[in-house]
């Protein structure tokens, strides 16, 4: 029997073990996709500043600077690794790689949260 120490008030509810698994399943969910998100914004913005590069957009545009000032934020760490006489080959490899990189490892990453 349960017996309520001071009578007159609600007890709360007590989370059972399966509240919590399903609670920490869907946090996990929302991380997984929030990395995908963002994984995927970053790549587009890459691969946006690629194409616009080798259309030869308008570099005066302020959405074409936009786009391009996020890649060079994006792929800093990736800046000049290849080297080739042919610039357009040059800035799809320098922005191209890390675009793939973000793709594999957000979409890794969430993988592996949406298993856990």
């Amino acid at each position: 029997m349960n017996t309520d120490p001071v009578s007159g008030y609600q007890t709360y509810h007590q989370h059972t073990d399966q509240d919590r698994t399903r609670r920490n399943q869907a946090t996990g969910r929302r991380a997984a996709l929030t990395i995908c998100t963002i994984a995927d914004v970053s790549a587009g913005l890459l691969g946006l500043w690629i194409v616009l590069y080798l259309l030869d957009a308008n570099q005066g545009n302020a959405f074409v600077g936009f786009v391009h000032g996020a890649a060079d934020l994006l792929s800093g760490w990736a800046r000049d690794i290849f080297t080739m006489d042919t610039e357009g080959l040059r800035v799809i490899l320098n922005y191209g790689l890390p675009a793939v990189l973000y793709l594999l490892l957000g979409h890794g990453i969430a993988a592996r949260l949406n298993r856990a």
